[in-house]
């Protein structure tokens, strides 16, 4: 994703005669007075022929570099790294640049910028528990154990009753019934047998007894230290935990006597250590999100750019390269699952402006509390495909989401949307072993159509529930509701298919207009859905709004984006925090699911909006607007004509679309 569409968040405040050698707690080199790119010892190197690693070894012992790993397998593209250089540093190394260029097997060679990536819903701890330790045993994880649709005895594990996330009774105050409905995917005979997930984080505790027996060596990797052991690095505050408390949310095992149990007990979870270290790069994260995809079916990140509610930042060119890939080739072509929190930046943030969670190839979850209410620190965004849980009511002890912690641990004390994503990554390793040909579209089409309003709701009042043009139920924070796992196992396992998908771009507004106060901007494209191409689009998944445009104040910005159907998604709310008045917005794809299922063809409108913010001394902002660009994504024919009706509260779901479509702007 362009690295223009916001401010550089790898700039440096340098002070004037003093620099200070170490980091901050926030990341962040201090030297006073100008602004410079953070430039790591780290190099993207692309050779000039064929001659895979043995060559690039080669040209690295021949420059003094150490060669570390090919790029995503690549023949041709290579990580080195040279330990003469700082990690971090203001000015470009030209002359390692430069020798590297010179050798004859070398095309390009290009230093990395470095970047501030920060974990979500992490919270220092007051008090570690620790657990009673009991004997290993061998995981219960086998769907051939029993009969489908037998009931089962419940879990065992001493902490499983605070799993309310699991099975919510009303514990910690929380509301009965509003949970995942894993025990009824559990007594399906599901438990996520031959399903990997990826944890990309800080490291996993694979020493742990809860997660051992369901640990993936072979699929894991440390991207921070460059070995296959993504053990946690110690440190006084516990900061490392976060990674495997994610793991143990996913896979941790059942009946064993150590903390409680995972959405997917009997799934395999991977450690992808990649977090922990003062800057991140692009070779870093593309390689983590490219790591054996054929082997790891689902990669769950808990983590993103800085929720400060004024940054806008996303993927560069190789992770967003990395991703494509995995969902157009991964696990043998049927697309790696990315599931990715949506952000804690609260309702003064909007994950729109952050482009992993936006993205139409990863899956948008977002959390809401036991008692059905969206968290204090939650994000909401248009992009947002559906929500989990994080913690209960702040007034309960046991109201955190209970997973396993470092050093055998237990806590109930998780929180945030960090714990929100690895739910959901479990909920789709369920899925996956009710049907393994799923591909990555059928696992967004399948969380559409089987998650549920339940007892979500607004505290607030401000975002109601709405059915949009093909009468689908969403709402602007929880998305199209809770995961339902077994109502998603369910349809999963009687899954057809879909039609093929297509990109239609459907026209674009490129004339400047200024914008103030009381003087918003109303624009229209009337789109013919790209009808009579090889890339017609008639029925809607993600819609994108590439808009460019710069104001004296971005945060007062607001954008609202009204489909054929009458569906109007806030693709961009208020961020009273965001103070940029130059950079603005280039191309940024904001994004929406709201329109989901609908007939495209018609008349589409933005409206850009600026509006006031509660005390921000000078309300006299201005902005020119200067494109945007609609691009439609969906499939030509109808997308659940030959799908089955029987699973209960879907049929009526089905039924409702296609009667929507009937009456729609087209028919195919």
């Amino acid at each position: 994703m362009p690295n223009s569409c916001g401010p550089r968040r790898s700039r440096l405040l340098l002070a004037v005669f003093v620099v200070v050698a170490g980091l901050f707690p926030d990341g962040v080199v201090v030297v006073l007075g100008r602004e410079y790119d953070v430039l790591t010892n780290n190099w993207l190197v692309e050779l000039n022929h064929e001659g895979g690693e043995r060559v690039a070894r080669s040209v690295a012992a021949d420059t003094g570099f150490e060669f570390v790993a090919p790029v995503m397998g690549s023949d041709s593209h290579f990580h080195f790294v040279h330990r003469g250089v700082p990690h971090a540093r203001i000015r470009r190394s030209v002359p390692h640049t430069r020798l590297l260029r010179k050798h004859p097997h070398v095309k390009s060679a290009v230093q990395q910028s470095g970047f501030l990536r920060h974990k979500r819903g992490y919270k220092p701890l007051d008090n570690i528990p620790v657990n009673n330790v009991a004997q290993p045993l061998a995981a219960v994880s086998s769907h051939d154990n029993f009969a489908h649709g037998k009931k089962l005895p419940l879990p065992t594990d001493p902490d499983f009753e605070k799993e309310w996330y699991l099975r919510n009774t009303g514990q910690s105050k929380g509301v009965p019934g509003l949970d995942l409905n894993v025990v009824e995917a559990w007594n399906m005979g599901y438990t996520g047998k031959g399903v990997t997930t990826a944890i990309m984080d800080d490291g996993i505790d694979y020493l742990h007894e809860d997660l051992k027996y369901n640990y993936n060596a072979d699929a894991s990797y440390d991207f921070s230290s460059n070995d296959p052991y993504p053990y946690p690095r110690y440190t006084d505050t516990w900061f490392n935990s976060h990674g495997t408390r994610c793991a143990g949310e996913v896979s941790a095992a059942r009946d064993n006597n150590v903390c409680g149990v995972g959405v997917a007990y009997g799934s395999m979870v991977a450690g992808l250590r990649m977090l922990d270290q003062p800057f991140m790069t692009d070779l870093i994260e593309a390689n983590a999100m490219g790591h054996m995809p054929n082997v790891i079916d689902i990669y769950s990140a808990s983590w993103g750019p800085t929720d400060d509610g004024k940054t806008v930042d996303g993927p560069r060119n190789l992770t967003m390269r990395a991703i494509v890939n995995g969902v157009n080739n991964g696990r043998y072509g049927k697309g790696n699952i990315y599931v990715w929190a949506s952000g804690d930046g609260g309702p003064n943030d909007d994950c729109n402006c952050d482009g992993y969670a936006a993205s139409m190839w990863t899956v948008s979850i977002n959390s809401a509390t036991n008692d059905g209410r969206t968290a204090g620190y939650d994000e909401s965004c248009s992009s947002t495909l559906a929500s989990t849980f994080s913690n209960g009511k702040s007034s309960s002890h046991d109201a955190g989401v209970a997973t396993t912690d470092l050093y055998n641990n237990c806590t109930a004390s998780h929180s945030g949307t960090s714990a929100a994503a690895p739910e959901a990554a479990g909920v789709y390793a369920l899925a996956l072993e009710a049907n393994k040909n799923l591909t990555w579209r059928d696992i967004q089409h399948l969380t559409v159509l089987t998650s549920k309003r339940n007892s979500l709701y607004d505290s607030n009042g401000v975002h109601k529930w709405q059915l949009n043009g093909a009468r689908l139920e969403f709402n602007h924070l929880f998305g199209y509701g809770v995961l339902d796992a077994a109502a998603m196992v369910d349809l999963a396992s009687q899954w057809k298919g879909l039609p093929e998908r297509f990109h239609c771009t459907a026209g674009s507004v490129t004339d400047e207009r200024e914008f103030s106060f009381g003087q918003n901007i109303h624009m229209a494209i009337d789109s013919d859905s790209c009808v009579g191409t090889e890339n017609e689009v008639n029925y809607l998944e993600h819609v994108q709004a590439y808009v460019t445009l710069r104001s004296s104040y971005r945060g007062t910005v607001t954008m609202y984006l009204t489909s054929p159907m009458n569906t109007t998604s806030m693709i961009l709310s208020q961020r009273p925090n965001d103070d940029d008045d130059k950079n603005g917005f280039t191309r940024w794809p904001f994004m929406t699911t709201h329109t989901w299922a609908e007939v495209s063809r018609g008349t589409w409108s933005l409206d850009v909006v600026l509006e006031p913010i509660l005390g921000l001394k000078n309300n006299h902002e201005t902005g020119l607007f200067k494109e945007w660009t609609l691009v439609l994504h969906g499939t030509k024919t109808a997308p659940y004509a030959n799908q089955p009706l029987a699973v209960e509260g879907v049929h009526e779901k089905l039924e409702m679309v296609s009667r929507a479509h009937e009456s729609g702007v087209v028919m195919v």
